[in-house]
């Protein structure tokens, strides 16, 4: 998907931006495992999550290679959403955000304030995702999706200053929503050579992933139920799960 100079080119395009987040080892963390945790601190970043990084990469290259294209349109529950509308605005790009009818008031306002003009329409991601692609079609915009190369080698960034900042890590747990963010982890850790067993974490009520990977085959939920709510999501995508499936632990 990427090697590591373009993993490196695109450390240096978030940074950019905004420095790299912080990883800390937190004491009471390591009494209650009885090991030594570190966290990445992705919420320091100006949109509080670590989305935004692939939002950058992904409007940058868009912009740079067609400069023609009118507008973005996505379907997100909040992050990717925020992602692009930031990098939209740095960019000079249009974006249109469709989020599922009752999504979160908070969520919605802060994509409103980064400049995007959002729809409701769907009971879910997955059912707004839908809306997104035919919107795309008949507006004439360019269809962004939650999983992509771009996406992927820009959320991987956080991993990479992770593994170069903390020391050896055993093992690294990584909640799962549609899969950009252990797929970032998995490649920048094959890419430095590292031995770091990589986890995926879903919720039991959102568990496609998991389902997935117990069959040896993308498995579909009929709903995805958790207050996790950017992990709520039912169609895993191919290409994610392929990778999570090689390179994940479990």
């Amino acid at each position: 998907m990427f090697d590591l100079a373009g993993l490196e080119a695109a450390a240096r395009l978030v940074q950019g931006v905004f420095p790299g987040t912080p990883q800390y080892a937190w004491p009471l963390l390591a009494a209650r495992t009885g090991a030594e945790v570190w966290v990445k601190h992705e919420n320091h970043t100006p949109t509080g999550a670590f989305k935004l990084r692939g939002g950058l990469v992904y409007m940058e290259r868009l912009r740079r290679e067609r400069p023609e294209v009118k507008g973005v349109v996505s379907a997100t529950r909040g992050n990717h959403g925020q992602s692009l509308a930031f990098a939209g605005a740095r960019f000079g790009v249009p974006v249109t955000i469709v989020v599922p009818r009752g999504n979160s008031l908070e969520k919605n306002a802060a994509m409103r304030a980064q400049g995007a003009r959002l729809v409701e329409a769907g009971e879910d991601f997955d059912a707004a995702r839908a809306v997104a692609s035919a919107m795309a079609v008949e507006q004439g915009l360019e269809f962004a999706p939650s999983f992509a190369p771009d996406l992927v080698r820009g959320v991987a960034t956080y991993a990479l200053e992770l593994f170069r900042a903390a020391p050896a890590l055993d093992a690294l747990y990584v909640p799962i929503g549609l899969g950009s963010g252990i797929c970032g982890c998995i490649l920048a850790r094959d890419l430095l050579g590292l031995r770091t067993e990589i986890i995926g974490v879903q919720s039991t009520g959102a568990a496609a992933y998991a389902l997935s990977l117990a069959a040896g085959r993308v498995v579909t939920t009929e709903a995805a139920v958790t207050r996790a709510d950017g992990m709520a999501t039912r169609i895993p995508d191919p290409g994610a799960f392929e990778i999570i499936r090689r390179g994940a632990a479990r």
